[in-house]
């Protein structure tokens, strides 16, 4: 049987909003050029592709369409729902372990009428360099932004559960309007530690982020809300005793909505609901791994 393929929408409110999401399963043997050339087909933003599929969970990869990701979290927990459905149809809930590149993820799984619950443990964030002015000043102008942009007394800063973000803080009026223009923004951010960045909007615990291009916007990012929910929460604004809700995707015509928590050992969860779109397989040389 040729490979099975599930489309999910991940950090959905019900099918076809949220992050839209392509799963491979049984992807034994094949290299990382196939991978990333199926990912550029389906023109999602990620694809995440299993093998060494068991009861526990299975070894997986994400793929944007440019570049292999050691983590990503709206793969992981569509992932995790697709899994359940597959694994174990008729339990009501479930606990796997996504082997990534950047470790073992564990991830739970919560059944919810046509939908599944899905939160991963992303662990405790490591905090990175807080960046000064006159290091950021040359990253806001690729977004067509300017200091006067930033909200007075909060520090833009590299934070981390498993993909270096820097986290810019900004008031509403340039969220909306922030674009990259650059090609070296990459380039920018690897003396900081980081591998990209995103925007935060404090007052309305909303963000937006791109590749590095600027090509695609993201709609929802599982890797940067765990870095923003440990922002809030450590500096005190956003109470670390409660759920928080993270907005994303609505400049980009896909609002999602993203749940962050910490626990006392100030490991963060992020959760979502996790929504099925279709399923099938691959078809002749499509389906064969070998390039």
């Amino acid at each position: 049987m040729n490979p099975q393929i599930y489309h999910v929408d991940v950090f959905a409110t019900g099918p076809l909003t949220g992050n839209g999401l392509t799963v491979f399963l049984g992807t034994e043997g094949w290299s990382a050029s196939l991978m990333q050339r199926l990912t550029q087909e389906m023109k999602q933003f990620e694809s995440i592709f299993l093998s060494e599929i068991g009861a526990a969970g299975a070894r997986a990869r994400v793929f944007t369409v440019e570049e292999e990701l050691p983590f990503a979290g709206h793969p992981v927990l569509g992932a995790a729902a697709v899994l359940h459905r597959t694994q174990t149809p008729e339990a009501d809930a479930g606990e796997w372990i996504l082997k990534l590149p950047s470790g073992d993820l564990p991830v739970r799984t919560e059944r919810r009428g046509d939908c599944f619950r899905a939160e991963m443990n992303q662990g405790a964030a490591v905090w990175g360099r807080t960046v000064a002015a006159a290091e950021l000043g040359p990253i806001l102008a690729r977004l067509g932004l300017s200091a006067a942009d930033l909200p007075d007394g909060l520090p833009a800063q590299v934070v981390s559960t498993g993909l270096p973000y820097l986290l810019v803080p900004v008031h509403p009026e340039p969220l909306a309007r922030a674009v990259i223009a650059s090609t070296d923004l990459e380039a920018r951010l690897a003396p900081l530690g980081a591998k990209f960045l995103f925007l935060l909007d404090v007052a309305g615990r909303e963000i937006r982020t791109w590749d590095n291009l600027g090509k695609v916007e993201d709609v929802a990012t599982g890797s940067a809300a765990g870095p923003a929910g440990e922002y809030l929460f450590r500096l005190g604004l956003a109470d670390p005793g409660a759920p928080l809700d993270i907005a994303q995707g609505r400049f980009a015509g896909r609002p999602s909505k993203i749940q962050v928590r910490r626990d006392a050992s100030e490991n963060l969860f992020v959760s979502g609901e996790v929504w099925p779109v279709s399923h099938g397989v691959l078809d002749g040389d499509a389906g064969n791994p070998i390039d």
